[in-house]
């Protein structure tokens, strides 16, 4: 009879953990209609544009945020973060603990009629818990505002008139009245829209072929007389030999 080794068992405390796969899509789409894209865009670049000199602030929009290593089940995608002290970068996502565990501080949420109040809830409870300190919620179609900034006991409470209202972290102007929302850089000039941005741009590379286009025929003018001079010389060279050939002085 063959004795049968023993079956082994694998000690739980050492077998090998199947990494964590955190993915960098949750399969939402980035924006329900137009005008909410408009605003995500628009928030989204101003702030990049706003902080581009700074290399240690991260904004981005509809990047999924994961605050707890070990989960991939605890996370959200603000329309718009900031996050101060984290630096500069791509990203298929935001793992916190790959941050020095620095939370966005400020986050924006852009609504449209898909949004439903459990979800807005459940949002509002997640920023609370995990570190936001400023998280505006706007909502273009009613044009309602809602500020909420984290207190000295550390909740995120309303702010009970947000007109006119100026952002601690960021210094822009949320500028709220009956009519419209517009948000103003620490230097009063409104936000503009990427087609504006563009526009700018364009008129900016115009200006700048422009001036090349002048320089360039600046430079042509200064050859042109530079060329006259020079002929100049010649000639009068020519008749000062020709009157030394005749015995006279030039």
């Amino acid at each position: 009879m063959i004795a049968q080794t023993p079956a082994t068992s694998i000690d739980p405390a050492i077998a090998p953990t199947k990494p964590i796969d955190y993915p960098d899509s949750d399969g939402q789409p980035m924006a329900d209609n137009t005008k909410q894209f408009q605003w995500i865009q628009t928030i989204q670049s101003n702030l990049a544009a706003l902080f581009a000199q700074d290399p240690q602030v991260f904004v981005a929009g509809d990047l999924l945020w994961y605050p707890v290593e070990g989960s991939n089940t605890i996370r959200q995608a603000p329309d718009v973060m900031v996050a101060f002290g984290a630096p500069k970068g791509d990203r298929g996502s935001y793992m916190q603990w790959r941050e020095a565990n620095i939370a966005p501080q400020v986050v924006f949420e852009i609504l449209s009629p898909g949004n439903r109040v459990g979800e807005m809830l459940k949002k509002q409870m997640f920023y609370h818990r995990y570190g936001v300190e400023e998280y505006y919620i706007y909502d273009p179609d009613r044009n309602q505002l809602e500020v909420l900034i984290r207190n000295a006991e550390g909740d995120l409470i309303p702010v009970d008139d947000p007109r006119d209202w100026v952002s601690p972290r960021l210094g822009i102007r949320f500028q709220w009245d009956d009519e419209t929302l517009t948000l103003l850089r620490p230097d009063g000039q409104p936000f503009s829209t990427l087609l504006e941005e563009r526009e700018r741009a364009d008129q900016e590379r115009e200006r700048a072929d422009q001036a090349q286009e002048r320089a360039e025929q600046e430079r042509e003018r200064a050859e042109q007389e530079r060329e006259r001079a020079e002929q100049e010389r010649e000639r009068a060279d020519q008749l000062a030999a020709r009157l030394r050939e005749l015995g006279l002085d030039p």
